[in-house]
């Protein structure tokens, strides 16, 4: 990414005076920087496999190669894991969008709102930043894939695990039992570690690079969305006995429901921290005043873009045609959504449910209405 900077910085039109390339050379240095980009958004991700859903029984075969060399966006790495674990891919993919789509909704009244551009790069350019919502975004997927593996062997779905074997809360009553058919964090957290992180771990850059820098801060984040889903596992137990007596507890591990995971790793993101490079080629907190980060905290190496505009190089989308709230004071309220460019009103047309009866017995019957809105848009 050094290398694209510096060229950007040369052949942009505010070059110096006297500069040897001619138009025909920033031309060419142009077309290849953005080669060069592609390649490297292209290549950054396994998220795409949310994008471009596994239809595994009729694609999954033992021994099988095909499968995971199509696949989009693996490293060499998480190739290898692929054809040893094709089973596991489905539900990798599954983890990814749980990931992707509870970063939509954690960030759905901000700038920068987690959308997807494509099927391939997923993010697009903005994840070539290293920021705060960058980090965000590493510590969800690889929590979203811990998320599905564990469920999944709880479910039976998967030929190398089954229910979970965590040890006996000491704190849990004697005449409890243990040993319902929980949730298998401990192998979730495993795969997720092995597969999540090793495009990571397959890369080598010279010692005090940004590109070492970014690469202990994907690695750092990966973790923290990983400690997040062990973090809020809890007991989960079932009464038995004669008409509800609850006289006997079977008590099993049960995973947090997602949402409570992306609500920790959004109050992570308002409080994550900035880091720099020391001189041993570590990162360390830019400002000493404050506690270092644990490994459950998320850290960023460099500042966001501006969201408000569209801008291709950074891969902001801006915000013109985002709804906003008129009322609001927040961060979804016009003023801060729309940058002070203003917005537009119109009146708009929703369908929603309306006179709802219950009937006996079970159900619930609705209607459909139809009602006019205002509604306001960024210009």
């Amino acid at each position: 990414m050094l290398f694209l900077r510096r060229l950007v910085h040369v052949c942009c039109p505010s070059a110096p005076a006297g500069s040897v390339l001619d138009s025909r050379q920033c031309v060419f240095a142009l077309t290849l920087l953005t080669l060069l980009l592609q390649v490297v958004v292209e290549a950054n991700s396994w998220w795409s496999l949310a994008m471009n859903p596994l239809l595994i029984p009729e694609a999954y075969i033992i021994g099988a190669q095909p499968l995971c060399s199509q696949l989009v966006g693996l490293s060499q790495g998480q190739k290898k894991l692929c054809q040893l674990y094709q089973d596991h891919m489905q539900y990798i993919g599954e983890g990814a969008k749980t990931g992707i789509r509870e970063c939509q909704y954690q960030f759905r009244h901000r700038r920068w709102n987690c959308s997807t551009v494509d099927n391939s790069s997923v993010f697009g350019r903005v994840m070539q930043i290293g920021s705060r919502e960058t980090a965000f975004t590493y510590a969800i997927s690889a929590a979203g894939v811990v998320n599905a593996v564990s469920r999944a062997c709880r479910e039976g779905e998967l030929s190398s695990c089954g229910c979970s074997r965590a040890a006996r809360p000491k704190d849990l009553p004697r005449d409890w039992l243990w040993g319902g058919c929980g949730d298998n964090l401990n192998y979730g957290y495993r795969f997720s570690k092995e597969f999540v992180d090793a495009r990571e771990r397959e890369k080598s850059y010279a010692k005090g690079s940004f590109e070492s820098a970014r690469l202990m801060m994907n690695l750092h984040n990966n973790e923290a969305g990983r400690r997040t889903v062990s973090d809020l596992a809890h007991v989960s137990c079932k009464c038995h006995g004669v008409s509800g007596s609850c006289s006997l507890k079977t008590c099993w591990l049960q995973l947090a429901d997602f949402r409570k995971v992306g609500e920790t790793l959004k109050e992570k993101y308002d409080s994550a921290a900035s880091m720099k490079l020391n001189s041993r080629g570590k990162l360390v907190q830019r400002d000493s005043k404050f506690n270092p980060p644990t490994s459950h905290d998320l850290v960023y190496i460099e500042s966001s873009p501006d969201y408000c505009l569209s801008n291709q190089s950074t891969g902001s989308l801006g915000t013109v045609g985002r709804l906003c709230n008129k009322t609001s004071e927040g961060m979804d309220g016009c003023e801060l959504m729309c940058c002070g460019r203003g917005y537009d009103q119109y009146k708009a047309q929703i369908v929603e449910r309306c006179h709802c009866k219950f009937h006996w017995c079970c159900y619930v019957k609705c209607k459909r209405c139809t009602k006019t809105v205002d509604q306001f848009v960024c210009k």
